[in-house]
């Protein structure tokens, strides 16, 4: 299948992905289809649904391409359940969260607190 065909078959589920999206992917090393002897992409149905587990792991869960790549990398199984599962949190009954366990190694950091802002300003007092 050619980059044109595997975009035809993806926008109704991914309305914004492009061929420059799936090139980009490409160059990152996320994906990796066949060449023709002329050079052109050629797509497998295997490559077909990498794609698609990458493209739903950026829209459902967030996830940034350094850790979706970690993840294919890794060889673990490419099941978007298991990473909603994974990232989700759920609170027991009592509304408490357990947070002993730290969070799985290959979900993105918290962003770091900013500096304090600065007091508010005093108006001039006679």
């Amino acid at each position: 299948m050619s980059i044109g065909e595997v975009l035809a078959l993806l926008q109704s589920e991914f309305p914004d992905v492009t061929i420059s999206k799936i090139r980009f992917l490409e160059s990152q090393g996320l994906i990796d289809p066949e060449r023709t002897p002329s050079g052109y992409r050629k797509f497998y149905p295997a490559d077909i649904e990498r794609l698609r587990w990458i493209l739903r792991e950026q829209r459902e869960n967030f996830l940034p391409l350094k850790v979706i790549k970690d993840r294919l990398d890794s060889g673990e199984p490419l099941d978007s359940d298991e990473v909603t599962q994974a990232v989700a949190v759920t609170a027991p009954a009592d509304g408490e969260v357990d947070l002993e366990e730290p969070p799985p190694s290959w979900l993105p950091k918290p962003p770091r607190p900013g500096p304090p802002a600065p007091p508010p300003a005093r108006p001039d007092t006679p």
